[in-house]
């Protein structure tokens, strides 16, 4: 079963471990810890042991797998069987000066690594982020951290900030009751795979929490039945294009529909029927900007070609967007509306393509641009 591990570096576990009362969840079946992983982890999982967090009966364990570090069963584990369900501490995240794994979280790279996706979407996006991030940054440093520098055990800086904000982004678990993002160690070393058709696997169940109290604990269950000495893996989301799984996860998943180009296409305010051509794209929910997810060997969105024969409309073709028009004139959109408009559309496609190769390492000479196959 291929997979691949979350963008982390677990020398970021071994400082300090501050218990919280957060989140809870556990495990319920024995792992000795495997003499392979790194002393860092060897350590956090002797913590994790005194706490009480694992036991004799915990089923998996910190493991090194192809992706780096992740969970190895110590038995057989059914489909759907429960492997984490009950008290988990939540921990401070200490980062500390030696890599145990190199922590690949894209904000976290240099510019010299940023500029071999020169030209890609997913350095506009990271850049972006990136921005976004630097603005957050400056508000809390003047509202929380300064006003407060006595309690940090070290000087905050602007990379400590981007650390912290891919540990929470590549992560975090989400879709939990009352909770928008939870942070559970040793859950969070469970790697993705491909292979895993559903993201099923994350619960709330109640639980005993104390002698006489009862609570909603975290529950991590098997997608899949996985044989002893086997790694577990889940499905970290099924929507989201290898540029979002660069962006989260830092690495670019297996499944052919994730491979996307997102082209964003948008009516013009200083087109003469501007007013016009913007109803009849929102009554087709849509708007002045329209996004469509360009995914390889598969047939275009079909509101694609509507949408841009919409933007290219003009001159004699005008008549369309008459009122007596208004019901019917998306379903003309449907078809060629006629060659100068189908020329202008081609064109207009055209020059977004060339403007998003120009920005790439090689000249537009060494790419081979082939023509619009819907021009008459």
């Amino acid at each position: 079963m291929a997979g691949h591990c979350r963008a982390v570096s677990w020398a970021s576990l071994s400082g300090p471990l501050t218990r919280k009362p957060s989140y809870k969840a556990s495990w319920t079946y024995m792992a000795e810890s495997d003499p392979s992983v790194p002393p860092q982890v060897q350590t956090f999982w002797q913590w994790l042991r005194e706490e009480g967090v694992v036991s004799s009966k915990t089923p998996v364990r910190p493991g090194v797998v192809p992706e780096g570090l992740g969970l190895v069963t110590q038995r057989d584990i059914a489909k759907t069987e429960r492997e984490a369900g009950g008290r988990l501490p939540m921990a401070t995240l200490y980062r500390h000066s030696s890599r145990v794994y190199q922590f690949y979280y894209i904000l976290c790279r240099s510019e010299e690594e940023l500029s071999e996706i020169q030209g890609t979407q997913l350095l506009s996006t990271t850049l972006d982020v990136k921005k976004y991030v630097q603005s957050e940054f400056l508000k809390v440093k003047k509202e929380v951290i300064l006003p407060n520098w006595q309690l940090f055990p070290f000087p905050i800086s602007l990379d400590d900030f981007f650390w912290a904000f891919g540990i929470i982004r590549s992560r975090a678990f989400s879709r939990l009751r009352g909770q928008s993002l939870v942070l559970i160690p040793l859950v969070d070393l469970i790697n993705h795979s491909h292979t895993v058709t559903t993201e099923d696997h994350a619960h709330e169940i109640p639980g005993p929490a104390g002698l006489f109290s009862w609570d909603l604990l975290f529950s991590l269950r098997s997608p899949a039945p996985v044989k002893a000495g086997e790694q577990v893996f889940i499905q970290y989301n099924l929507k989201k294009s290898n540029a979002e799984f660069v962006l989260d996860y830092g690495f670019v998943d297996l499944m052919p529909n994730r491979d996307k180009y997102m082209l964003t296409l948008k009516i013009s305010e200083s087109d003469p029927y501007f007013g016009d051509k913007l109803d009849i794209a929102e009554s087709n929910d849509l708007g002045q900007t329209a996004c469509f997810d360009i995914i390889l060997d598969r047939p275009l969105p079909p509101t694609m070609f509507p949408y841009l024969r919409l933007i290219a409309l003009g001159g004699s073709d005008a008549f369309l967007l008459e009122s007596s028009f208004t019901d019917s004139v998306w379903h003309h959109l449907e078809l060629p509306v006629s060659r100068a408009n189908e020329e202008l559309l081609c064109r207009s496609v055209q020059h977004v393509c060339k403007s998003a190769l120009s920005g790439y390492h090689t000249t537009l000479e060494e790419v081979t641009i082939h023509p619009c196959s819907h021009c008459f």
